[in-house]
């Protein structure tokens, strides 16, 4: 999966966007997943730091992660 197929399953699911947020590489207190350099972010993003960060090589498998981030934070 992809960033847009992330986001449309999202919605679909009908998970309250205000724990994710793609807009923007430092949003407030929400889980996000940023390319750095050809690198796959995904963190959880707090007054400007980024926690629990990982890595990926691949989007496919960042978002992977993100989803399953957000499904248990829900």
């Amino acid at each position: 999966m992809n960033i847009e197929e992330l986001k449309e399953k999202l919605r679909q699911e009908k998970i309250d966007s205000y724990c994710y947020c793609f807009d923007h590489e430092h949003p407030n207190e929400a889980y996000t997943i940023n390319n750095n350099y050809g690198k796959w972010e995904v963190y959880y993003s707090e007054r400007g730091n980024k926690n629990g960060i990982l890595y990926f090589d691949a989007e496919r498998e960042a978002c992977k992660y993100l989803y399953s981030l957000i499904k248990n934070y829900k």
